[in-house]
């Protein structure tokens, strides 16, 4: 029995845990743990790179660790195994192999989709099923049963399926799925770090090259499997008739995204109002964009509407926005050296940009009074329109207060009419 191959008698395996040399391949193991600990927490220095599927948010639950205690562990292997009569390791190597598995899946599903519940299931499932692998190998059950499933077959079109053949092909999809995702996540972070101004083409670029490498994987991992993929053509002519009578909403929205994205007219940030919703844009996906309201409220518009339908952008141009508000004074009022106080009253509001700077204006003569019209720029929109405004209209109440300014009450004008004389006062 080498050491490459799984346990077939455990009789002899449990006398040879028993001989002292289990001990030091125990000791001779730990020195690899120990060694890849070292390594990883020197290679990662005293800052851990942020999201980083390599080191992850400790030292031992990366994929590095496990894949250099790994790669120890074998060397260890080879170097003894003309002195010792190894049987830990035969047990110790492919638990590592199993951990290797288990580490990639979860840190690249983990980064790839963070906020995936689906995710969790699907980690939770390849960790099963890779300490199941373990136990059968380590038990020899795992030859015996790949004989049975070799054994199981279907005639699929002209050839011969059989379930091993499925099942490798699964575990050589999975394998090349998890490269794609680890791939383009990588490079999305890459894309998307230190982005400011250009937010929305680099997300871009990262979207399609996600799903063109993720559709690559699927390729290779169909062919794996051994399935005709001239079958695919039949496939996609029928999803190109799907999507032209049936999906045609859900493919205008992808198809529009993509234009949002390429374009540039609406970006990550924007402050804008589509369908009478008002708010800031927090991410813009193929399907939909995510508008965030100054209230909290979060309103998933689909991409399509963005294009067909009027969208008003406060921060295509620039990020200045201007404010009104108005108010009135008695008539008779001496204006302009009011409207020059009222003007640097509003000038000392904080957020109140001093160029351009506040105007004001007699925009009325009004029933009751002199109505004046203030208009002063801010370019921080996202911050809220509201409170600027209420500051502004509480420095013109203090300040015509204390320059004795009346703010007219309405009045009405009433003639009475007397019956008798047919006069009125």
């Amino acid at each position: 029995m080498t050491p490459t191959e799984p346990i077939q008698d455990f009789g002899a395996w449990l006398q040879a845990l028993a001989r002292p040399s289990t001990l030091l391949e125990l000791v001779v193991f730990a020195g690899c743990l120990a060694g890849a600990w070292t390594l990883v927490r020197l290679w990662r220095g005293a800052h851990r790179p942020p999201d980083s599927i390599w080191f992850g948010d400790r030292v031992i639950d990366g994929v590095l660790f496990p894949v250099l205690s790994l790669l120890l562990a074998l060397f260890a292997r080879w170097a003894l195994r003309e002195t010792l009569p190894l049987a830990s390791f035969r047990v110790l190597v492919p638990v590592l192999m199993s951990l290797v598995v288990i580490r990639v899946t979860v840190r690249v599903l983990h980064s790839a989709y963070p906020q995936s519940q689906l995710m969790r299931v699907v980690e939770r499932s390849v960790s099963w099923m890779a300490w199941l692998a373990v136990v059968l190998w380590i038990t020899g059950l795992l030859p015996m049963l790949s004989l049975e499933m070799q054994s199981i077959s279907w005639t699929v079109g002209g050839g011969q399926l059989t379930l091993r053949n499925i099942i490798e092909g699964a575990v050589s999809a999975v394998v090349v799925l998890m490269g794609a995702l680890w791939l383009s996540a990588a490079v999305e972070s890459h894309l998307l770090r230190g982005a400011t101004d250009n937010l929305s083409v680099r997300k871009m670029a990262a979207n399609a090259l996600r799903a063109l490498l993720l559709f690559v994987g699927l390729v290779f991992a169909l062919s794996a499997a051994g399935i005709d993929l001239t079958a695919l053509g039949v496939l996609g002519g029928a999803l190109g008739v799907g999507i032209g009578f049936g999906l045609q909403k859900l493919a205008a929205n992808y198809i529009s995204g993509f234009v949002i994205l390429a374009e540039r007219s609406m970006r990550i940030g924007d402050m804008v109002k589509v369908d009478g919703f008002e708010g800031r844009i927090t991410d813009i996906n193929t399907r939909y964009t995510v508008i965030r309201a100054l209230t909290g409220r979060e309103a998933i518009v689909p991409n399509e509407m963005m294009i067909t339908q009027r969208v008003e952008n406060n921060s295509l141009a620039d990020t200045l926005v201007v404010v009104q508000t108005k108010l009135q004074v008695a008539y008779g009022t001496d204006l302009p050296p009011l409207m020059q106080r009222l003007a640097a009253v509003i000038a000392a509001v904080p957020r109140v940009l001093p160029q351009p700077g506040p105007a004001v204006h007699l925009s009325d003569f009004a029933a009751d009074g002199l109505e004046l019209t203030f208009s002063f720029w801010i370019n921080d929109a996202h911050n809220g329109q509201g409170n600027v405004r209420s500051e502004v209209n509480l420095a013109l109440l203090h300040s015509l207060q204390e320059a004795g300014v009346e703010i007219p009450y309405p009045q009405r004008v009433l003639h009475q009419a007397r019956a008798a004389t047919g006069t009125t006062s």
